[in-house]
């Protein structure tokens, strides 16, 4: 068994200043209310999940939240106004951003791994890898900004490095 030393105790590893939420599908909506329930939690992302329990009319006071979808159910001419309801309630920072040609399942490791073993078709894009890198980039960068302080161009606009992603009016 180990033991934390002196030089570096296991609660060093956890700072309870820089708590986020992040969550796919209904873990996405989980992360909203968990904020609303919880303001220990300083940032949020709802990885291309509903908000079947609403964002607050009151809002996350002021935190930080991110919206990152595919375009189905969660781009600005979509019938499903159900982002665009919650998106009005966030009053923080806020970014509601699509990804071109994603599915529900473009935001978990199931491409990723499926790519890696073969089992993913041409008509699921983007492919695995590249969903994975997407994934990782805007929700690190998100976390990286609202977290630790460490400005993310990123999260400014569209990027050359990221042309599928299509940022929306928040």
């Amino acid at each position: 068994m180990s033991v934390p030393s002196a030089k570096c105790p296991a609660y060093a590893l956890n700072d309870p200043k820089r708590i986020g939420a992040a969550g796919h599908s209904i873990g996405g909506n989980s992360a909203a209310t968990a904020m609303a329930a919880d303001r220990r939690i300083r940032a949020g992302i709802n990885m291309d999940g509903d908000f079947s329990a609403p964002v607050p009319r009151s809002g996350l006071h002021g935190r930080p939240f991110l919206m990152l979808g595919g375009p189905d159910g969660h781009a600005p001419d979509s019938a499903d106004a159900n982002w665009l309801d919650s998106r009005r309630r966030l009053d923080g920072w806020k970014r509601r951003l699509t990804v071109r040609d994603a599915d529900h399942f473009s935001f978990i490791d199931l491409p990723v791994l499926g790519a890696q073993i073969g089992a993913t078709g041409p008509e699921a894009p983007p492919p695995g890898k590249r969903a994975g890198e997407i994934t990782r980039d805007y929700a690190g960068a998100f976390f990286d900004q609202q977290l630790r302080g460490i400005p993310q161009p990123l999260l400014d606009g569209p990027s050359a490095a990221h042309p599928e992603v299509v940022f929306h009016k928040p």
